[in-house]
């Protein structure tokens, strides 16, 4: 199958704890494409929020999402493809991230809470405490059926996750 999957652009996405960077560094290393942190651009009020144990709300999220909508339309329209690992819990998230590029697809990482959980217990010294798992879980809204991507079990190996994002044939 020849297909250009050196421009396609892919948000992993799913709560904390689910496996978004380690994925999204892996696919992008599978694609020889960049790979951008989510994380790195939360603004510092958020980051403390968040290390607080406070959920963010909407409004928190908003300059976030544009910041990471602004890096997905300059590779969009460098032409260049990209990883970005974000949780892009809701539909109007993902929505906005895809205002920056329509053919943006998601790989949605799904799991059960307590496999979850105990990563995020696993991982000193991140910012998100396991306290907020369950205000994520609340807020997720699952990738549907009419938004392009994938949908993946976080009980599979990292490159088993990667092999079947790959293979997920271009939308058209």
């Amino acid at each position: 199958m020849q297909t250009n999957t050196n421009a396609s652009r892919w948000v992993v996405m799913g709560v904390s704890g689910c496996g978004k960077s380690e994925v999204g560094r892996a696919l992008s290393e599978a694609l020889g494409v960049p790979f951008l942190e989510g994380d790195d651009f939360h603004s510092a009020a958020n980051v403390a929020k968040m290390s607080a144990g406070t959920p963010l709300t909407d409004d928190d999220r908003a300059d976030w999402l544009l910041a990471l909508q602004a890096q997905i339309r300059n590779a969009c329209d460098s032409g260049i493809g990209l990883v970005l690992s974000c949780s892009a819990l809701k539909r109007r998230y993902r929505d906005l991230l895809r205002m920056g590029d329509p053919a943006l697809r998601f790989a949605h990482l799904l799991g059960e809470r307590e496999l979850i959980e105990a990563r995020m217990k696993a991982r000193p010294g991140h910012y998100m405490p396991p306290s907020l798992l369950d205000s994520q879980l609340q807020a997720l809204e699952p990738l549907q059926a009419d938004e392009a991507g994938i949908v993946l079990d976080i009980r599979k190996p990292i490159a088993e996750l990667v092999a079947e994002i790959l293979n997920l044939s271009d939308p058209q």
